[in-house]
């Protein structure tokens, strides 16, 4: 038997986790529920927006789903609070049952070699965000003035790295990315691409479709070491690796077959090779990189053989990482918040004591790892934890307070759906008045204020 009065859950955080776990929590009949996605900018959707490839259109089309979610009788959008900023746990005990931390991972891994901070060497994260329209990023972030670059890695954000580069602005235009950026995708000077993975094309992380999208490019060309890529299917190693790999060395076969033509820019895709040192003084003039093998226990080991890439800009691209939550338990290791089937762990509780009505979901629960989808069972997961409790949760809080009597103390810019609703509606005529697809970005936090319905 339901209770009639509802169990209250803020959600930190309004991407796919985050609203994946409003959907389950709405979705169940065990108990009647009223949640609150809270997140610090007033669009919501998260990597959906600020992260999937702006040409990755029918990705990005998840985002009907979850608008579905956010439209839902019991859940509320609630943007412009920062969690650690605006509210602290103390805060949310006031008003919330339970908090579902949902805040992904939000910045990227170092490769820890020398020079890395020098001008030039960049994270993938920090140009996914610029060319995604992340109003925490400045038009100037990126001038594109190398002719030659190398991405570090072998997952599917480095290979949207890759791509965005070598694509021009005109198979671009119909995307969402903001006009200012275009202008400066439309006067890169890059025409060569390395793309390199530490291991084999058998290890790396990236999927068919990403693959398949770098040969479908109509102004650059693809360039594959034969000998990198000429493995016997039949043989050890390849009858240990999954479908997804086999496909993956498919595709690259055919390339290595095919050679490299003579369009305007090429992206040669180098296996075994990892980066060294960062060269250059005052910004990046080179990247010096040693080739790689597996040793017999199966551990990546460098070979001795150095070569230098005569590049201009280094992307690196090997992980996301969590950072921390004011108040809330951290594994500096993992970059995950510790847990036991969604439910917060304290390592300095005996034996990791579970903290009381704190609950944890998506890659700050996981780390860095799945697609989207991913996040949908991850959430349910959480919630069931969650349900589970809820007798007790609800006998620890006693009365609560009205969340907006929270905010109203903190003084955050709050914003709602109807909010966001005008920055959709803005954008949409953006695109309108520039002749450019569906819609195109605001950009920066002074264009997404000014769009707001107040």
């Amino acid at each position: 038997m339901t209770s009639p009065d509802p169990l209250r859950v803020a959600v930190i955080g309004s991407g796919p986790a985050g609203i994946y776990t409003a959907d389950s929590l709405t979705r169940q009949r065990r108990e009647t529920v009223a949640v609150d996605v809270i997140d610090r900018l007033p669009t919501p959707y998260g990597l959906v927006r600020y992260g999937v490839a702006p040409d990755h259109l029918k990705i990005k089309g998840v985002a009907r789903t979850l608008r579905r979610v956010l439209e839902h009788p019991d859940v509320r959008f609630i943007g412009g609070v920062e969690f650690g900023t605006d509210l602290a746990r103390a805060d949310l005990a006031r008003s919330y049952h339970a908090v579902v931390y949902a805040t992904g991972a939000a910045v990227d891994r170092r490769m820890g070699i020398p020079g890395e901070d020098l001008p030039g060497s960049v994270a993938a994260t920090d140009f996914v965000n610029w060319y995604c329209g992340h109003p925490d990023s400045a038009v100037e972030r990126f001038l594109l003035d190398a002719d030659e670059v190398a991405v570090v890695g072998a997952g599917n954000v480095a290979v949207d790295v890759a791509r965005i580069l070598a694509k021009t602005a005109d198979e671009l235009r119909a995307t969402d990315i903001p006009q200012p950026m275009l202008d400066v995708l439309a006067a890169s000077r890059v025409r060569r691409i390395h793309l390199l993975a530490r291991r084999g094309p058998l290890q790396a992380k990236f999927t068919a479709p990403e693959l398949r999208d770098l040969g479908a490019l109509d102004n650059a060309d693809i360039a594959v070491r034969p000998d990198q890529v000429d493995i016997d299917p039949g043989g050890e190693e390849p009858a240990r690796a999954a479908r997804a790999a086999r496909t993956n060395l498919k595709i690259l076969g055919e390339w290595a077959r095919r050679g490299p033509g003579d369009r305007a820019r090429r992206i040669d895709l180098r296996f075994w090779t990892r980066p060294v040192e960062v060269l250059g003084e005052d910004r990046v003039t080179g990247l010096r990189v040693e080739a790689t093998r597996l040793d017999a226990d199966g551990r990546l080991a460098g070979t001795g053989e150095h070569t230098v890439l005569g590049v201009g800009m280094v992307f690196r691209s090997i992980g996301y990482a969590g950072v921390p939550l004011a108040g809330v338990p951290f594994d500096p290791a993992s970059h995950t918040v510790p847990q036991a089937d969604g439910r917060v762990l304290d390592p300095a509780g005996s034996g990791g004591a579970v903290v009381p009505g704190d609950y944890v979901a998506g890659w700050i629960k996981r780390g860095a790892t799945g697609v989207i989808g991913t996040n949908k069972s991850d959430a349910a997961g959480t919630v069931r934890s969650l349900l589970d409790d809820a007798p007790a949760l609800r006998a620890a809080a006693g009365a609560l307070e009205p969340v907006e009597e929270v905010l109203r103390d903190c003084g955050a810019d709050v914003t709602d759906y109807g909010d966001w609703l005008s920055i959709d509606a803005a954008e949409a005529r953006r695109a309108e008045e520039l002749g450019r697809g569906e819609r195109v970005k605001l950009l920066g936090w002074e264009e997404l204020r000014g769009a707001l319905r107040r």
